[in-house]
């Protein structure tokens, strides 16, 4: 029996749509590392331009309330790839040199939900959630538990981060390019009296210390931590921002054909702030600024490969950062010395190291080409939500007692009318003094249980300066927190704090 020549046709063309319509979105995630509210001309910057990040502002949803879940780095990004509050797990601060992993093993993560349903996942660039068992990481051996035990299929890596030692990549379980007769040591202690660190060869610095990376050196800059050996796998810290794009575009080409989850972990604009030669000098702020410019055309180049392959209409970029700004973070590099008019934190107290809301609110942005409507949302949304809004999009599952904390807002990611942001949010400091802050709706308390909080004001990192235990604030007519009216107010006081000790002490708020 002959079939029709049109009916064959229509059915190719039925099929194509429908697998079309069946097919998953790709997602990119790019975190940025201490960039504040303020950090991009999207975001009132103007003393520099981001023209990349501005196009994805542009063509997606701008987020003036966007959060990282914490104030330092780690925290943050433990949360966003477990969706769960890093204060819940002890040990989740700042991640020393050598760290052991600081997700258990067998944790469920967004990377591994997505794996789960078919998705292929990279992790490209900075990781600092410690590699290895309760030992630390073997630098000579197998490094894991790493990312590849909790869902990501590929990784390229600065395993630490980069005021930390050592200064090599990793390529999946293995430092890249070791030399196996000349082997890595990474300790806590000098390993001889006739080691170059900071201290005692300051002379030989291309930059300066002003407090604690003082350590071994390497390529000019004094870190914090020990090592030696490794001289054939070490990198040049210049370099790395096109490593990160270089590593992406190559595994993007590679998994175009299938769904892939993506995070482009950069290290842009953490210290050391040493950006590529061709960018630096090309604002008038120095190398933080520059560093924040080599960033958008990091983002320029995701953008072009997605571009080129014909995959925008097919991919969801989500822009944010792993915590606030911060001016003077160890290295006299002029950040603070050149920083002029600029607001780093936009129209926020605080930055990194404190839960005022410079320290977590950050340039959020989401876009989708032909499925986002571009425009601006007040909506409350935050790294840990990736992980639920994601798995309830695409279908993915999350176990019962996974991702402890992670919502689905993912109306609110898409723009879509009407749809809502979370209804309140958790904020934390570096976690080792307990602070907390606590917004809900326009309210935002601030509970100190260590009665003193680091840089108030971005300009002074090492001030610690007294608190009240407890702070409320009206952010509708009080963005800056600088008006404490808990006095006026201490039945929605009561109210916050009851809720917020709630959501500590019941181990989760996802029900």
């Amino acid at each position: 029996m002959k079939i029709p020549v049109l009916f064959l046709l229509f059915a190719a063309l039925s099929f194509s749509i429908a697998s079309a319509e069946e097919r998953k979105p790709n997602v990119i995630v790019i975190m940025a590392d201490d960039m504040g509210y303020g950090d991009l001309s999207c975001y009132g910057a103007t003393a520099f331009e981001t023209p990349y990040i501005d196009q994805l502002a542009a063509e997606g949803v701008r987020f003036t309330s966007g959060y990282c879940s914490a104030s330092t780095c780690t925290p943050t990004r433990y949360s966003f790839l477990t969706g769960t509050y890093a204060f819940r797990k002890p040990n989740t601060g700042i991640a020393p040199p050598s760290s052991p992993s600081i997700i258990p093993a067998g944790t469920p993560t967004i990377a591994s939900m997505l794996k789960d349903i078919g998705y292929n996942t990279a992790v490209i660039g900075k990781w600092h959630l410690g590699l290895g068992g309760e030992e630390g990481p073997d630098w000579n051996g197998d490094l894991k538990p790493g990312p590849l035990e909790f869902g990501f299929d590929h990784c390229f890596l600065l395993p630490t981060t980069n005021d930390r030692v050592p200064q090599v990549y990793v390529e999946d379980h293995r430092v890249l390019n070791l030399d196996p007769n000349d082997p890595l040591w990474v300790g806590k202690k000098k390993p001889s009296e006739d080691h170059p660190t900071g201290i005692t060869h300051r002379e030989t610095l291309k930059m300066d210390w002003t407090h604690g990376h003082n350590s071994t050196i390497h390529n000019g800059i004094s870190r914090i931590g020990f090592y030696t050996g490794g001289h054939a796998a070490r990198f040049r810290d210049e370099d790395l921002a096109d490593k990160w794009v270089e590593k992406s575009v190559e595994w993007i080409e590679e998994k175009k054909e299938e769904p892939f989850f993506l995070f482009f972990a950069s290290h842009d604009l953490h210290v050391p702030r040493i950006p590529h030669e061709r960018f630096q000098g090309v604002t008038p702020l120095g190398y933080r600024a520059d560093s924040i410019v080599q960033l958008d055309w990091c983002v320029g180049e995701l953008m072009k490969a997605v571009d080129r392959l014909g995959l925008a209409e097919d991919t969801l970029f989500v822009f944010c950062s792993d915590n606030g700004p911060v001016m003077d973070d160890g290295y006299a590099d002029e950040a603070l010395e050149k920083l002029g008019d600029h607001k780093a934190a936009g129209p926020y107290t605080g930055g990194k190291y404190s839960v005022y809301e410079g320290g977590t609110r950050t340039p959020f942005i989401t876009r989708w080409k032909g499925t986002i409507e571009p425009g601006v949302s007040d909506e409350i949304v935050s790294t840990i939500d990736l992980y639920g809004s994601i798995a309830a999009f695409t279908g993915g599952s999350i176990p019962e007692e996974a991702a402890l904390d992670s919502f689905d807002v993912m109306g609110a990611f898409l723009g879509d009318a009407g749809a809502e942001g979370r209804a309140n949010f958790v904020q934390q400091d570096n976690g080792k003094g307990g602070n907390y802050g606590f917004r809900s709706g326009d309210w935002k308390l601030q509970r100190h249980d260590s009665k003193k909080t680091r840089n108030l004001v971005v300009e002074k990192l090492l001030e610690n300066t007294p608190v009240p235990e407890f702070q409320l604030f009206d952010l509708s007519k009080d963005p800056g927190e600088k008006n404490n009216v808990i006095q006026e107010y201490p039945e929605v006081a009561e109210e916050l704090k009851a809720e917020l000790e709630t959501i500590i002490a019941s181990g989760r708020s996802r029900q």
